[in-house]
């Protein structure tokens, strides 16, 4: 899948920056980030894809069911390996799915839309890299880490910026 490929390209990214920050980086809340931290922004990034795999094998996807586990956000090692996890399991078969929401804080009432794998595998993907610009914001706060220059940067950007720089 070609969709496999490009998780891969930013997981490999996320992990690398996770393996380079201290215990104590990956948990500092950032000023700039509203008092988040790295860690809380790659716990999101986790429990989205976690929760996709879950509503593939009952049909029904919630991602305001995630558990927010606080483990995942405190400790970069579990991150990382939940990352690797996450990624072996991708290469599904595509399939309908039902996703279920409900968007106004003031109401209870669940919303349901059809979805498909692949369409909610889309979703994760751009989801990720969005909150890789976020954590891009907070590892240049809490450390020295060079990052790569695609992080956190979504692929049709990149190739936009080259066209531009020939």
């Amino acid at each position: 899948m070609q969709l496999q490929l490009a998780i891969n390209n930013v997981f490999v990214q996320l992990t690398d920056t996770l393996q380079q920050l201290s215990a104590e980086q990956y948990k500092k809340p950032s000023k700039i980030l509203f008092n988040a931290t790295i860690g809380q922004h790659t716990r999101h990034i986790i429990e989205l894809f976690m929760e996709l795999d879950k509503g593939y094998e009952t049909g029904t996807v919630n991602y305001e069911k995630r558990k927010r586990d606080y483990l995942i956000e405190t400790d970069k090692d579990f991150a990382a390996s939940l990352l690797f996890e996450i990624y072996n399991r991708l290469n599904k078969p595509d399939k309908e799915l039902i996703l279920e929401s409900n968007y106004d804080e003031h109401s209870n009432e669940v919303i349901a839309i059809k979805s498909n794998y692949y369409r909610e595998v889309i979703y994760n993907l751009e989801h990720t890299v969005h909150h890789m610009a976020l954590i891009r914001v907070g590892v240049t706060e809490v450390s020295g880490i060079k990052l790569p220059e695609g992080f956190g940067v979504a692929s049709s950007t990149m190739k936009y910026r080259k066209v531009c720089a020939q």
